[in-house]
């Protein structure tokens, strides 16, 4: 009911671009991003408010990637050092840049469909999980 995936990115991939292009090309409608180690050229981390980013110049090194993973949406959470030790984290975005290598893995969850869907709640579109039809 689970399948397991490990990818590495090389020097000069986009994190978030590249995570998102490896889940539609296997056709992965729920998945998960368990762990991923690496380091980070760039680094483009949208903070806690939702309105504002924090850009920051590496070297970096990816300290926590996690996340749910659909083909219309990844959300990822990423915490990233600089040489000093300060870590900073948030939402993955578009501009985290590899610098030399990025490991990732992910399961897809085999019995399961994630989507996501407006919520006037949070006013987000957020998670829905559905069993897979067969």
């Amino acid at each position: 009911m689970i399948t397991p995936y490990a990818k590495r990115l090389i020097r000069g991939d986009d994190l978030r671009n590249s995570l998102l292009e490896f889940v539609k090309v296997n056709g992965i409608q729920a998945g998960s991003l368990l762990t991923g180690v690496g380091c980070l050229s760039h680094a483009n981390i949208r903070l806690a408010n939702e309105n504002n980013t924090l850009n920051i110049t590496g070297p970096l090194e990816i300290i926590t990637l996690s996340g749910t993973l659909t083909p219309q949406h990844i959300h990822v959470h990423i915490s990233v050092a600089d040489g000093k030790g300060n870590i900073y984290g948030g939402h993955l975005m578009p501009g985290c840049i590899i610098s030399y290598t990025a490991e990732l893995c992910m399961v897809e969850f085999n019995n399961m469909n994630f989507s996501r869907e407006y919520d006037p709640q949070t006013g987000f579109d957020e998670l829905v999980i559905s069993d897979k039809e067969n």
